[in-house]
């Protein structure tokens, strides 16, 4: 891959998680400012997840088989944005969430189509691909980062309107123009027939048989519903404290992942999947603590550890989570296992959470006001309960050899 395809690809990726980032991280806020119940936040919220269910079949079935990786991706981000921007001068609840539907079915397949383009211009997938997905990261605080210097600078209620969505949009339909300049990236599938268990990683399942990659799955599962009250409330959580700049703080949890991921492979090779995955679990535990104590005072503290241990919770577990996947499936199954596992938990789990989050928001809200406390100590309890389990059940023979002989 010479640096030119670097480059191109690097926008692109830049381009594709700046667009999910702009509207993602303050659609709640927003929500909340225009009535909003936290039940209707957590609906709105789970077009995503239902989106993030029917996108490996649009890839497999249509976009792997029929056309350019890079065509498709064109098409879905031109026709996303143009529905965002429209959604986002919706304010009564059915129509706003249906659009918001129609628009993540039309983004979640190209985060997909993305890393195909990519992986094709590609000599070292493993090591070139990091280098650009990096910039994927970057793209989504940068988002943060705008939005909070649209705040400081020309609007200051910009996290409770519809901007950031009307951003997203438009960067949306300049993705979309500019991936028609992308690598051309053929269908791979081309003539093949493709099973319904293929796209959904059902081969997987086999892999159940075995009783630690069972506890995994069901682990993965159950600690995905707590990380939802995380992306769906913590923007408004903050807003409503009164901090300014939020957008841009909240940031500061992907600078910390960017940090954690190169730290991943020290702390791999020290710790194994067991422990690595424990601390990823006890720090959704320890972040929802420290946000149900915290305050814009003396316990400002408390917040910005909160954020910060975004990127111990997403690698420690999920990362750990997708490594340990990798080392149990057969190179037969590796594809269909990472699929079953994001379908576990980016769809079904957190979408779990979604519902369940908003109804939490809803149950301890009373005249208005949020009990944040016990909000936050709700998720807290939760995810402490399915660490504990997972710490007593979890037992991978592989892991400890490998630890071994590292």
């Amino acid at each position: 891959m010479g640096t030119k395809t670097y480059l191109r690809l690097s926008v692109m990726m830049f381009l594709e998680f700046f667009v999910w980032g702009a509207w993602f991280v303050t659609l709640g806020t927003y929500l909340n400012a225009i009535r909003f119940s936290g039940s209707q936040i957590g609906y709105t919220y789970l077009m995503n997840n239902i989106a993030a269910i029917i996108s490996p079949f649009f890839v497999g079935m249509i976009a792997d088989r029929y056309f350019n990786s890079e065509k498709v991706m064109a098409v879905l981000h031109i026709l996303g944005g143009l529905v965002l921007f429209f959604t986002s001068n919706i304010t009564a609840a059915l129509p706003l969430i249906l659009g918001l539907l129609l628009y993540n079915v039309l983004y979640m397949p190209t985060i997909a189509l993305a890393n195909a383009i990519s992986f094709s211009q590609m000599e070292d997938q493993k090591t070139q691909f990091p280098k650009v997905r990096v910039w994927g990261t970057i793209g989504w605080i940068v988002a943060g980062l705008m939005i909070t210097f649209i705040q400081l600078n020309f609007y200051q209620q910009v996290e409770a309107s519809s901007v950031p969505m009307k951003m997203a949009a438009i960067a949306s339909i300049l993705l979309g123009l500019y991936a028609f300049t992308l690598p051309k990236t053929p269908p791979q599938n081309v003539g093949k027939d493709i099973a319904l268990g293929d796209i959904l990683g059902l081969k997987a399942l086999k892999l159940m048989k075995e009783r630690s990659f069972l506890v995994f799955v069901l682990a993965s599962f159950f600690i995905s519903i707590p990380l939802a009250f995380y992306y769906n409330f913590t923007n408004m959580f903050l807003n409503g404290l009164g901090m300014t700049g939020v957008a841009a703080k909240q940031s500061m949890g992907q600078m910390s992942e960017v940090i954690f991921m190169l730290l991943m492979p020290y702390f791999f090779k020290r710790l194994g999947v067991k422990p690595m995955l424990l601390i990823g679990m006890f720090s959704w535990v320890l972040r929802y603590i420290l946000f149900a104590n915290g305050d814009l005072g003396v316990n400002l503290w408390m917040l910005y550890v909160g954020i910060l241990l975004h990127g111990v919770c997403y690698d420690f577990f999920f990362v750990t989570g997708q490594i340990y996947v990798d080392r149990k499936a057969s190179e037969d199954i590796r594809a269909s296992a990472q699929g079953f596992i994001a379908l576990v938990t980016y769809g079904l789990g957190i979408g779990t959470g979604s519902v369940i989050s908003g109804k939490v928001v809803d149950y301890f809200t009373h005249n208005g006001v949020h009990d944040w406390y016990s909000i936050w100590i709700t998720p807290a309890v939760f995810a402490a309960i399915v660490t504990v389990l997972f710490w007593l059940s979890f037992n991978d023979k592989d892991d400890k050899e490998a630890q071994a002989t590292s």
